[in-house]
C-alpha cells in the first residue's frame, strides 16, 4: 500500500510538471522566469517548498533530538532574511529587471566580481546544493523502506546509490523541459503534501508523548531556545553568525530568489515573501517538535550512536500502513521541490551569466534556453557525484548531527557570497577591487580561525569570517568618503528600512507569543 501511494505521487508530479512543457521556441523569460507572471501565493508556496530540505525532516529533527528547542532558530531566523529581501533586495533587483543576481552584482560592482560570484554559485549548486539534497531523499527513502528495497541488492550503499540516481534523474526531466514554471506547478503540489506529512508527524509524536505540555515535563532540557555561548553546535552568539548568512540565503540564493525575480509586480513578490515568513513558524513546528518529543518518548540516548534516524523511527514506529506512504511522499517532495530549483537555477546562472555573458554574446533565446538544459545533464551528474561521496561519508559517520557538518562545509563558501551582496546593497561608493579582495579574504580568514581556534563553533566562526571581510571593504571605503555624510555613502532606502524594520517587530513578537 505505502509503495503504490508513493508511485501514485511520482505519476502525478510528471504529468503536472508536464503540462506545461516549454516548447523549443521558448524565449529567456519564460523558461527561466516564468514569463515574470507568478502570483503572491505562488512566490510563497514555492519559495518554501524550495526551501524545505529532505535534511529538515532529517538533520534538522536529529538534531533537535540531540539539542532541543534551540535548532528551531535555523527556521524562525529565516523570517528576518525573508522581510529584508522584500523590502530592500527585491526592489532593486526587479527595478534592474535582472534575470540572475550576478546581473545585478555585475551593475553594482563590476563585471570581476560578478563573474567571481557566478562562477563560485555554479559551483556550488553544481556539487553541494544538488548532492546533499540527493543524499538526503536516497538516505531516509532507504531507512523507512529498507524491507521492502531489498530486492535492489541487499548492500546498503548500493541500494543508496541506486535511490540516488532515480531520484535525479527523475527531477532533471520535468525541470529539462518546463523551466520554472514547471518548477513552481509541483513546487505547489509537492508544499501541501510535506506540509500534511509534517503536520501528521507533529501529531503523532506529540499524542504518542501525552501533550503538548508533557515537553515541558519530560524534556525541560531541551525546551530552551537559545544555549549558553560555549555550547558546541548552537551557542546564542552564534545566532549572529546566522542573522548575515540569512541574507545570503534568503535575499541573494538564485535558487531561493529566482521566484521573486518572476514575480507579476513589486506587491506580487512582497507579499509572497511575508506569506512565506508566517509559514517559516510553521515549518519549525512540524520539523523541530516532533525530534524534542522523541526524546521524551525513548529517552535522550535512545539514538545517541545515530541521531538523524529520529524520523524514520517515527515514520516506522508510529504511523500504519498508508499513512506511511503519505509521509515518504512528502519527503520526496522535500527533495524534489529544492533539486528542481537548483536544477533550474544552475542552467539560468551559467547560460545567462556564462555562456550568453561570455562565451556567445549574440547567441539567441533559443541557444540560451538549449544551453540551459544541456547544463541541467550535467548538473545531474556532478551532482550524483557528489551524493555518492556524502552518503559514503554519512554511513561512515553515523553518530553524527550531520546537518551541523553539512553547514560547516557550506558556510566556508557563504560567508564570501554574503560579503559581496551587503557591499553590492549597502555600500554606495565602494571600489570593485576591495568587494573582490574582501571576497576572496573569507578563504584565508577561515583557515586562520580553523588553525588558530578549531574548536570555534561554525556559526561564530561565520560571523568572525564576514565582519572582519565586510571590514576589509567598509573601512577604506568610508576613508576615501570621510568628507561625505554617512548617508551618502551607506545607501538604506527610507520605506524598505521602515518597512523591515516594522517586520522584524512583528517577527520577534509572534516568536516570544509561541515559544515562550
Amino acid at each position: 500500500m505505502d509503495l503504490i501511494v508513493v508511485g501514485i505521487y511520482f505519476v502525478l508530479v510528471m504529468v503536472i510538471a508536464l503540462r506545461g512543457r516549454q516548447d523549443k521556441d521558448a524565449t529567456i523569460d519564460d523558461y527561466f522566469l516564468g514569463s515574470r507572471k507568478l502570483k503572491w501565493y505562488s512566490i510563497a508556496f514555492s519559495t518554501i517548498a524550495t526551501n524545505v530540505h529532505g535534511y529538515q525532516f532529517l538533520g534538522m529533527m536529529g538534531s533537535a533530538y540531540l539539542f532541543g528547542l534551540a535548532q528551531a532558530n535555523f527556521e524562525i531566523n529565516a523570517i528576518q532574511g525573508l522581510w529584508m529581501a522584500a523590502f530592500i533586495f527585491v526592489p532593486l533587483y526587479l527595478k534592474d529587471r535582472v534575470v540572475t543576481i550576478s546581473q545585478f552584482i555585475k551593475n553594482r560592482l563590476g563585471k570581476t566580481v560578478s563573474l567571481t560570484y557566478s562562477i563560485a554559485n555554479i559551483i556550488m549548486f553544481a556539487f553541494l546544493g544538488i548532492g546533499i539534497a540527493l543524499m538526503w531523499g536516497a538516505y531516509v527513502a532507504e531507512l523507512v523502506f529498507q524491507d521492502e528495497l531489498l530486492f535492489i541488492s541487499e548492500n546498503r550503499l548500493t541500494r543508496l546509490i541506486v535511490l540516488i540516481i532515480f531520484l535525479g534523474v527523475f527531477s532533471a526531466i520535468y525541470t529539462y523541459f518546463g523551466g520554472l514554471a514547471a518548477v513552481v506547478r509541483t513546487d505547489i503540489l509537492q508544499f501541501g503534501i510535506l506540509t500534511l506529512g509534517g503536520i501528521l508527524i507533529l501529531w503523532v509524536s506529540i499524542k504518542k508523548l501525552g501533550g503538548f505540555e508533557q515537553l515541558y515535563e519530560k524534556t525541560p532540557e531541551l525546551m530552551h531556545l537559545h544555549l549558553p555561548i560555549d555550547h558546541p553546535q548552537l551557542p546564542w552568539l552564534g545566532m549572529l553568525g546566522l542573522f548575515f548568512l540569512n541574507i545570503n540565503y534568503w535575499c541573494a540564493n538564485q535558487s531561493v530568489i529566482q521566484r521573486s525575480l518572476a514575480a507579476r509586480t513589486l506587491k506580487d513578490a512582497q507579499t509572497g515573501l511575508m506569506v512565506g515568513g508566517v509559514m517559516k513558524y510553521l515549518m519549525a513546528l512540524i520539523v523541530i517538535i516532533p525530534g524534542i518529543a522523541l526524546a521524551g518518548i525513548l529517552g535522550p540516548e535512545a539514538l545517541v550512536d545515530e541521531p538523524d534516524k529520529a524520523f524514520s523511527y517515527i515514520v516506522t514506529n508510529f504511523l500504519p500502513t498508508g499513512l506511511r506512504g503519505i509521509m515518504l511522499c512528502a519527503i520526496f517532495a522535500s527533495l524534489m521541490s529544492t533539486i528542481d530549483s537548483v536544477f533550474n537555477s544552475l542552467a539560468t546562472l551559467f547560460s545567462i551569466d556564462i555562456y550568453k555573458g561570455i562565451l556567445r554574446k549574440e547567441a539567441t533565446d533559443q541557444q540560451v534556453v538549449a544551453t540551459g538544459r544541456k547544463t541541467i545533464l550535467v548538473g545531474l551528474i556532478t551532482g550524483i557525484i557528489t551524493a555518492i561521496f556524502l552518503i559514503s561519508y554519512k554511513i561512515a559517520n553515523a553518530e553524527s548531527a550531520f546537518t551541523h557538518a553539512l553547514n560547516d562545509l557550506r558556510y566556508i563558501f557563504n560567508t564570501g557570497f554574503v560579503v559581496i551582496i551587503c557591499v553590492a546593497v549597502f555600500l554606495v561608493f565602494p571600489k570593485n577591487k576591495l568587494a573582490l579582495l574582501g571576497f576572496i579574504a573569507t578563504l584565508p580568514i577561515n583557515l586562520l580561525t580553523r588553525w588558530l581556534y578549531p574548536d570555534m563553533n561554525y556559526l561564530i566562526r561565520a560571523l568572525v569570517i564576514i565582519s572582519v571581510a565586510l571590514l576589509i571593504v567598509a573601512i577604506p571605503t568610508i576613508i576615501q568618503n570621510g568628507n561625505k555624510p554617512v548617508k551618502e555613502y551607506v545607501q538604506f532606502g527610507n520605506k524598505g528600512v521602515k518597512w523591515f524594520g516594522f517586520g522584524l517587530l512583528i517577527s520577534l513578537l509572534l516568536c516570544h507569543m509561541i515559544w515562550h
